[in-house]
């Protein structure tokens, strides 16, 4: 290794460790992104550097990758960024089995990083696939789980460490594709069980995998660089999820493992209980003499593309009416981690105004009126009062404490979780039924 490219090497990895520390805060998200991507291209010119090859067809993998990137970056609809996430997890865990396979079919005799990669990348493959699958409502998005599922689970996986170490003895290739196999299967298996509200986890469980591959395939190679991204990757992923579960009361160990929903059945809540309509000429009117708002966005403000809307809402409230209008964010709203903040990000919303569940959740006693827009598992008191919901245990913002709460949602359907919300029929909670973006702008009119 020259020094010239010692010197590249140390330079992309300190835009990868810069970029990472600039991803933790909104303020300097944007530049950490740009900073990652700076990163990239020198470790890119690095290894063309290094390799000093004029293949016309790396040229060309090359442009496809970036085009491909460029397109699905400006064509993705925020509602779909999670799928998006997913698939590039799978995409790497892809790239780390053609790897594997490139290098045991060169008589690369290094089993043992080729096995890992192998292992650990098809385990992202496959496990993305279900993952995006069930985001885009293709499978169930629910849990998936059949009899003896767990034990399928830890057979294959004793299967796969049993052939990683024959591997080192007899080096037959076939066992090799066997393991892959497995792997593959393992993935899908791994990844049916966990649905709901769970899914945020899984999505940087997957990541942290995508990570780890890169480190196999960087000791097979002997990519310093590789062995730097995959760690930081990896180890990202692991903290992220590990954040993700104590934020949801959840176990990382059964994230892992699969059984993340646990043995708990869903808590069906009666439909003949009174619920108390109200409608967004009633909202506006009640809104125009609240002192203090806060407005909790999830999933459904996505799939309404009522962000822009909202804001607007928010401004005429707070330059008007209301002295102190804020948005409060449940670390899993949305489909993946900080869904929510990209959608209010890309509405224009101060980063001031926004507030994580810790920070607000006190301050809905002393709350004239809290508006729901599109949430309907972190707002569920059955979190914090029915020990047979697969949501007990899980931190919810606490809504219902405030004065009045308002509830924009299409119907009393139960959340991804599969489970139905007492909220709705509490006294304090007034549903609009409707689409969040019509309601909003109907709001905004009698505002205005």
């Amino acid at each position: 290794m020259d020094v010239f490219h010692s010197i590249l090497l140390l330079i992309s990895s300190s835009f990868f460790i810069v970029a990472l520390r600039s991803l933790s805060s909104p303020h300097t998200a944007r530049n950490g992104n740009l900073l990652g991507m700076i990163g990239m291209i020198i470790a890119l010119l690095s290894a063309l550097s290094f390799h000093s090859t004029n293949d016309i067809y790396i040229i060309i993998a090359l442009l496809s990758g970036a085009l491909i990137g460029i397109y699905s970056a400006m064509k993705i609809n925020i509602k779909s960024l999670p799928e998006m996430i997913a698939a590039f997890n799978g995409l790497g865990g892809m790239a780390a089995v053609l790897i594997s396979l490139a290098e045991i079919t060169e008589k690369n005799n290094d089993y043992l990083p080729n096995s890992i990669g192998l292992i650990i990348g098809a385990l992202a493959f496959s496990g993305s696939i279900i993952a995006i699958l069930k985001l885009s409502g293709k499978i169930f998005s629910g849990t998936i789980i059949f009899k003896g599922q767990h034990i399928i689970n830890l057979l294959l996986f004793t299967a796969i460490i049993f052939l990683c170490f024959l591997l080192i003895f007899k080096e037959n290739i076939r066992l090799f594709y066997i393991m892959g196999a497995l792997s593959f299967l393992l993935g899908i298996l791994l990844v049916l069980p966990i649905g709901g509200a769970d899914m945020p986890i899984i999505i940087s469980v997957l990541n942290a995998y995508s990570g780890f591959a890169a480190i196999g395939i960087g000791f097979v190679m002997n990519s310093v660089i590789m062995v730097i991204i995959g760690t930081l990757v990896g180890v990202s992923g692991t903290v992220l999820a590990y954040i993700m579960t104590k934020s949801m009361n959840r176990s990382l160990a059964n994230v892992i493992l699969g059984n993340i929903a646990g043995n708990k059945k869903n808590n069906i809540i009666s439909t003949d209980k009174n619920i108390h309509r109200s409608s967004p000429e009633d909202a506006a009117f009640m809104m125009e003499n609240a002192t203090n708002i806060i407005i909790v966005v999830g999933y459904g403000l996505a799939v309404a593309q009522a962000q822009i809307i909202l804001k607007k809402m928010a401004d005429i409230l707070e330059n008007k009416y209301s002295d102190n209008v804020k948005f409060a964010i449940h670390p899993v709203a949305g489909r993946m981690p900080g869904h929510m903040n990209v959608l209010l990000a890309e509405a224009g919303v101060d980063y001031e105004k926004i507030f994580a569940l810790d920070d607000i959740n006190n301050d809905f006693a002393s709350t004239d009126i809290a508006i729901v827009v599109g949430a309907n598992d972190i707002v569920n008191p059955a979190a914090e009062t029915d020990k047979n919901s697969p949501l007990y245990g899980m931190p919810v913002l606490e809504v219902w404490k405030a004065k009045t709460v308002f509830v924009i949602k299409r119907s009393l359907s139960s959340g991804y979780a599969g489970v139905e919300n007492p909220l709705f029929f509490y006294d304090n909670t007034l549903m609009i039924f409707g689409d969040a973006k019509e309601v909003l702008e109907k709001i905004v009119q009698n505002l205005e």
